[in-house]
């Protein structure tokens, strides 16, 4: 990286810190180890401002759902991925919540599919012969994700009838059938205790994994949370952390302390000026949190993903206290607490009658 560094230095092209860090771009999906090393550095010091590249790569990953649909059905796909980032536009200059990269991505992937069933399964190679009976099939694919489909079905169609590209939307009338509750799958006790012993007993799990499944199965902490958590954020003298966007500091218990003071001692073996907790090897020569594969990945060898502790957690939290306040405590929005209550008691729940 120093040599490179210099090479570009020593040329006849301007070196001054924005022309520097966009000449140490590489092409393709990465940027290279240096120009995101010359972008930590010269946008901590207010001397160039960051490069575009998340954008591109964003761009590059909706660009390739819309060219997996069939080239007939593709034209109307493209459009619908132009509308979608012109409303985020919109969204931004009003000052609203505006739709993320992944959420656009999500999108145009669950379009992609409809497009390629239509011309696999269904031998239909124009959006204007789609009809309900096709949508309910797609749907009765995946029914778990019936809801989520159906309001993005319902999205692209109604973008569709307004641009003539469709006299008929297939999807007026349809339901999301099926509770809207908590539907998700949880932790049974008896794993949750060997998992607490794995994490605070052993030292078989790595420092990121043990810290990751402790907040998140005590705590209820997301992968989000963890991974954007910051050295800053610890109050040693309280042991308290800061985690996201929640309202009150969050108090450690003493295995989670614990587990914490393990994952700092480790990111202090790695000596980096990487702000956050949990460092890697990529990271740890600049100043930017852990990729979200990374973090994906770190429960891998204890085969329960980060996202079920914490629905575990929050399902007995919600079904033991009043979801307001569990509402407020972790910065959520009460409809989205309301989903994980129970429609039923457990009988071990219950008070027992009085017996004379």
């Amino acid at each position: 990286m120093i040599s490179a560094l210099g090479r570009l230095l020593e040329d006849e092209h301007p070196n001054h810190p924005q022309a520097l860090l966009e000449r140490a771009r590489r092409p393709g999906r990465s940027m290279g180890s240096l120009a995101r090393a010359l972008e930590d550095f010269f946008t901590q010091r207010a001397l160039a401002l960051p490069t575009d590249h998340a954008d591109q790569l964003a761009a590059g990953r909706r660009r390739r759902r819309v060219e997996a649909a069939l080239l007939s059905l593709r034209p109307q796909v493209h459009a619908f991925s132009d509308s979608l980032l012109r409303a985020r536009e919109r969204a931004l200059r009003a000052g609203t919540l505006p739709r993320a990269d992944i959420t656009i991505e999500a999108t145009l992937a669950i379009v992609r599919d409809l497009a390629r069933f239509l011309a696999d399964q269904r031998g239909k190679q124009d959006w204007a012969l789609a009809d309900v009976h096709d949508i309910e099939a797609f749907l009765a694919n995946q029914p778990k994700a019936r809801q989520r489909r159906l309001t993005v079905l319902r999205q692209f169609f109604r973008f569709a009838r307004s641009g003539k590209f469709v006299l008929i939307d297939p999807t007026r009338g349809l339901k999301a059938k099926g509770p809207s509750g908590f539907s998700g799958t949880t932790v049974a006790v008896d794993q949750q205790r060997q998992l607490f012993r794995r994490w605070t007993t052993t030292t078989d799990a790595h420092p990121h994994e043990a810290l990751l499944g402790m907040l998140a199965l005590l705590h209820a902490a997301s992968s989000s949370e963890v991974r954007h958590l910051r050295v800053d954020d610890i109050d040693p003298v309280n042991r308290t952390i800061q985690l996201g966007k929640r309202p009150h500091p969050v108090p450690m218990d003493p295995a989670s302390w614990s587990v914490l003071e393990r994952c700092l001692a480790h990111r202090e073996s790695q000596r980096t000026d990487n702000p956050h907790v949990i460092v890697t090897k990529i990271t740890k020569s600049g100043r930017s949190a852990a990729s979200t594969a990374y973090v994906s990945h770190i429960m891998d060898p204890c085969r329960v993903p980060p996202r079920t502790l914490r629905c575990t957690r929050l399902a007995d939290l919600v079904n033991t206290l009043d979801p307001k306040l569990v509402a407020a405590a972790f910065g959520m929005d009460p409809e989205g607490v309301m989903i994980y209550l129970a429609d039923h008691v457990d009988e071990g729940r219950l008070p027992r009658p009085n017996t004379r």
